[in-house]
């Protein structure tokens, strides 16, 4: 059973930075799409950026473009999410998730594997 476990998330102040973190194993990370998804109170869970599986790029949502920063370690079966300029509407639960193969979809149902999630709270 494949497992994920994000960590990193915090209160921080809006124009900060954090840097999320997700561990897996059970998996041959290098074949996988790893994702980052958000969830904020009352809202549908929302792509955020997703590294593509065998190297094959990344890809983000419009609102964190120039912001945020997706990046892999294969050697450590380890994704991150650098979040910078952070905003009070950036605040939500921040899920990791894996792709066998993927090509970075936006779409969470084309992922197999999900982490618990990680709170991250911006205040204003």
């Amino acid at each position: 059973q494949v497992h994920l476990v994000e960590s990193g998330g915090e209160l921080v102040q809006a124009g900060g930075s954090l840097r999320l973190s997700c561990a897996a194993s059970r998996i041959y990370f290098y074949g996988y799409a790893m994702g980052w998804f958000r969830q904020a109170p009352g809202k549908e869970r929302e792509f955020v950026a997703a590294s593509i599986s065998g190297g094959g790029g990344t890809r983000y949502a419009d609102s964190v473009k120039g912001r945020f920063a997706i990046s892999r370690d294969n050697a450590k079966n380890t994704v991150y999410l650098q979040m910078n300029s952070l905003k009070f509407e950036d605040t939500a639960v921040y899920y990791c998730a894996a792709d066998e193969w993927g090509s970075g979809s936006t779409n969470s149902q084309d992922y197999e594997y999900w982490g618990q999630g990680t709170q991250v709270t911006v205040s204003s």
